[in-house]
């Protein structure tokens, strides 16, 4: 009976702890001890130039950390710059995240030029690792298919001045008048250098204008933002904390996560706090669409894709295998998708086709050499001007474009050699092969009789007699019966 009530009594309590547990939630310490794992911070990577494959990997990155709830993302960013639209689309990425977004400029030596500085802007918390830098965030102008970029044709030196000055002038005036208006003062303006053409204005307007946007969201230094995209201002980290140009400067990811730790940032749902310290890192790497992307994606892979697809076509047509046109068709299709998401300037892939389309008749057209120079020519044009802009790591490598070109002259060069040799030699079938040719009579009977020619029997006639082994020669030949003569009268 004593065990019983015991067995009771314990019953009891444990039910009664168990209650207040499920209504109370457990103590203080085991809370924080499961929260503690819980608190993950995701870290993406941004490093080299920023371009459709950047923007596609951020893009499902985020949805990545919104779906393991991550308390606040990290983007570990080394870039030169990159295009505008890709760099806008991670810029709405970051604007529209359910969680503080901190882009890292790291590790030293690193870099957050050009798009990568409007990046920074953007982020709710701006961080650089000693010995890195931000800034030249000049847009870049798109390429002219003409020579000069597009503007108007150099001329005397002075006038250039005399121009530049006035139009340095009538920015400083407006800007100022501007600025007054607003009650600012910006003295930067005055210093800027004038636009070439109205297109160049209105990039860095256009430049001006979105990246004061994004300073005035995050409270940034506005001044300095517009000085970099005027001026192509640069400042070390150290000078970028001093100018209020970025929030903070670690010297590593453990001294990131404490800084910025406690940071009342605003999200789109409102103002909130960031919690990073003691938080776990998950890294999330680049899936295998986001690496096809970036290597289909690279100029240089893009361009041979498309003369890899174009030369196959042309050679299925040429000698038809079925393997060179299945292989053509992939690498066009490969290229068609790059090109797509690429600046791409479609004179210069017409020319390309072009070009190929020429080189292929010169093998099966006598033309002299005057196709196979001309594909030459259009072919070399087309891959200068094939993308369409001068951002950094967006260009066709010179040594790829000279390879192909010159690859491509050689191999129509020695067509054409092969085929003006083939005229020079002597003809070695027909009528005109068979005149001429030395003979050794088989049999003979009166003007009539055998003769090989060449390894063949032939019936021939002659208006003498010969003997059997005797060698001749043929004189003319009529239809499939040879007209033949002494070998010494046909000499020379």
């Amino acid at each position: 009976m004593a065990i019983a009530r015991i067995l009771r009594r314990a019953f009891v309590m444990a039910a009664l702890m168990l209650a207040g547990f499920t209504v109370l939630g457990p103590p203080q310490g085991m809370r924080a001890a499961e929260e503690k794992p819980s608190r993950l911070v995701a870290v993406i990577d941004i490093k080299g130039a920023i371009g459709p494959a950047t923007s596609d990997y951020f893009s499902r990155a985020m949805e990545k950390a919104r779906a393991m709830g991550a308390s606040a993302i990290i983007v570990r960013m080394d870039t030169p710059g990159g295009l505008s639209t890709a760099m806008r689309s991670i810029i709405q990425d970051i604007i529209t995240a359910p969680a503080p977004v901190i882009t890292y400029v790291t590790p030293g030596g690193a870099r957050a030029a050009s798009a990568g500085t409007y990046i920074l802007y953007a982020s709710h918390v701006a961080a650089m690792a000693p010995g890195t830098n931000l800034g030249a965030a000049t847009p870049v102008p798109l390429k002219s298919p003409l020579p000069g970029g597009g503007g108007a044709p150099k001329k005397d030196k002075k006038d250039k001045d005399k121009k530049d000055a006035k139009a340095d002038k009538k920015d400083a005036k407006k800007d100022k008048d501007k600025d007054e208006k607003d009650g600012k003062k910006d003295k930067d303006e005055a210093s800027a250098p004038a636009a070439k053409d109205a297109s160049s204005r209105k990039a860095i307007n256009d430049a001006r204008a979105y990246i004061r946007s994004l300073a005035q969201m995050r409270g940034r230094n506005v001044e300095w933002a517009e000085k970099a995209v005027s001026e192509a201002a640069s400042l070390s980290s150290e000078e970028a904390l001093k100018a209020n140009v970025i929030d903070l400067i670690a010297d590593n990811m453990a001294d990131l996560l404490i800084k910025a730790d406690g940071r009342v940032v605003k999200l789109p749902t409102g103002e909130t706090k960031v919690t990073t310290k003691g938080a776990i890192l998950r890294d999330i790497p680049p899936d295998w669409r986001a690496k096809l992307l970036a290597v289909i994606t690279n100029p240089n892979i893009a361009y041979i894709l498309l003369l890899a697809g174009i030369y196959g076509i042309f050679f299925e047509f040429y000698n038809p295998n079925i393997f060179s046109g299945v292989l053509g068709a992939i690498c066009l299709v490969l290229a068609f998708y790059a090109l797509n998401v690429l600046p791409v300037n479609y004179a210069g892939v017409a020319l390309i086709i072009l070009g190929v389309a020429f080189m292929a008749a010169e093998m099966m057209i006598p033309s002299f050499g005057a196709l196979g120079f001309g594909g030459i020519v259009a072919l070399a044009i087309g891959s200068v001007i094939l993308i369409d802009t001068e951002a950094p790591g967006f260009g066709i490598s010179w040594t790829v474009i000279g390879s192909v070109v010159a690859t491509s002259a050689v191999i129509s060069f020695t067509v054409l050699a092969m085929a003006a040799r083939a005229w020079k030699l002597p003809v070695v079938s027909g009528q005109e092969a068979m005149i001429g040719a030395p003979a050794r009579v088989l049999d003979w009977d009166g003007t009539d009789g055998h003769v090989r020619v060449r390894g063949e029997v032939w019936l021939a006639r002659a208006n003498s007699t010969f003997a059997a082994g005797e060698e001749v020669r043929v004189t003319t030949m009529d239809g499939l019966v040879l007209q033949v003569g002494p070998a010494e009268t046909t000499k020379g």
